[in-house]
């Protein structure tokens, strides 16, 4: 045991006393938030600054030339439809100037479908906006064509967005509103972060194993331990720094949330509060409800956080990570032994790698019906429980499918462990040759 000890120390200390380790460590956060706003970012960048390009519409029905207003995108010029027999022809005598040409049959009342000419691909932002401005008229002189008045302003009444809520009763009877929306993205997070590690440090075991026995390093430590110690060592050592990673991250967001909270209550006067929110009801009571704002929307959100169970999440998520790092970081290992060099890893990485995908696809699958029969028999497998799991934990999942998963879970690991270290212990000695995966069922034999 103290040799394995000593082996677990250094391969902690040796990744965790790095400077890179304590920068990104710190800086990861950031960076995930950083990379949240980037689509965000993108959509602005590739919207502003653009020249509007003109359009022309050519319409032959004569009554629709107009519907199409000019956006922030487009410049639409109307055209009759004798204008230009020829849209071709009426396209290359514009000699770039026009973006693209639309053709307004004549008959579009009963075709319904227009036609859009250009050099290139049709946007999808322009054909989604055509769309819009003449489904939205078509449909307002369909509604009209009835007869019946004041039809239209009755159909735009009748239009009704029903606010779905959704209330969980505790054991006393009590009630507490949820949230759907912030139980899928607490679980897709949960998922996606179990995905990225054990990905990642099973590859860092992989690698470190091959560089060791590449260098001839490992010949001299296998004299003095066993194959297992060392491979044990590494894979206890690794995981031991991530899980010193989960634990900083942890306290950054509690005293982050700390810090915040502080702030937002020393920044509000209650006195300023009081008499806004006296306005706001003078406002509401004079003007009547208004149905783009939802006075609750904060505390519904507030209430659907506080459903959560992060106790039991955080409590979980450790379970889930260790079995599952343990499951995949020992076939990393084991399979590291078995090549001389890294190029020559991939036919024995890409099958767990293509088992991690399938497990993130299960877990995406699984939001739709997290109770259903394929997320229930997912995360009972352990292969994919990890990942799907991790989906399924903020929607409550009852405690001996919970129980039954993390058992079945690090069984298997366990077991997986031990025929990797049999293969371990066999592969890392032998050079020169590369071994397929018959030879590694005859090494666990």
């Amino acid at each position: 045991m103290n040799k394995l000890w000593l082996i677990i120390s250094r391969e902690y200390m040796a990744m965790v006393g790095k400077k890179s380790f304590i920068i990104m460590t710190l800086l990861i956060p950031f960076l995930l938030v950083l990379i949240a706003l980037v689509p965000v970012g993108i959509a602005y960048l590739n919207n502003s600054g653009s020249d509007i390009k003109t359009v022309a519409v050519i319409d032959n029905s004569g009554s629709y030339g107009n519907v199409i207003a000019d956006s922030d995108l487009y410049h639409f010029v109307p055209l009759a439809g004798d204008e230009s027999a020829n849209p071709h022809e009426f396209y290359k005598n514009a000699d770039g100037s026009i973006e693209a040409v639309v053709i307004i049959p004549a008959d579009i009342d009963s075709v319904e479908r227009v036609t859009v000419y250009s050099d290139g691909t049709l946007n999808v932002s322009l054909k989604n906006y055509i769309n819009r401005c003449l489904s939205d008229t078509l449909t307002g002189k369909r509604i009209a064509a009835y007869g019946v008045p004041g039809l239209t302003e009755m159909v735009e009444q009748a239009q009704v967005d029903v606010d779905v809520r959704g209330v969980r009763w505790s054991d006393d009877g009590s009630e507490q509103e949820t949230s759907t929306e912030i139980a899928l993205v607490i679980g897709m997070i949960l998922a996606m972060a179990t995905y990225i590690f054990v990905l990642s440090y099973g590859a860092m075991i992989m690698n470190g194993v091959i560089e060791e026995k590449t260098n001839r390093i490992v010949e001299v430590i296998v004299s003095s331990c066993r194959p297992f110690q060392l491979m044990m060592g590494k894979i206890i050592g690794i995981g031991l720094v991530g899980l010193t990673q989960f634990a900083i991250w942890i306290v950054m967001l509690l005293l982050l949330g700390g810090i915040g909270s502080v702030m937002a209550a020393g920044s509000i006067d209650p006195g300023a509060a009081a008499s806004m929110q006296q306005e706001i009801m003078q406002q509401t009571a004079v003007a009547g409800p208004q149905p783009d704002v939802d006075p609750s929307m904060m505390q519904s959100l507030m209430s659907g956080v506080l459903s959560i169970d992060f106790t039991t999440i955080l409590i979980a998520f450790v379970f889930y990570f260790i079995g599952g790092y343990l499951l995949y970081a020992s076939m990393f290992a084991g399979f590291g032994s078995a090549v001389d060099q890294a190029s020559d890893a991939s036919q024995f990485t890409t099958p767990i790698i293509l088992i991690m995908v399938i497990a993130l696809y299960a877990g995406m699958a699984c939001v739709d019906n997290p109770n259903g029969p394929m997320a229930f028999w997912c995360s009972m497998i352990p292969f994919t429980s990890p990942i799907v799991m991790m989906v399924r934990l903020p929607y409550d999942v009852p405690t001996w499918e919970l129980t039954l998963s993390i058992a079945l879970l690090f069984a298997t690991a366990l077991l997986i462990t031990w025929f990797a270290a049999r293969i371990y212990r066999t592969g890392i000695l032998l050079y020169g040759k590369k071994h397929s995966f018959r030879d590694l069922f005859r090494w666990m034999k």
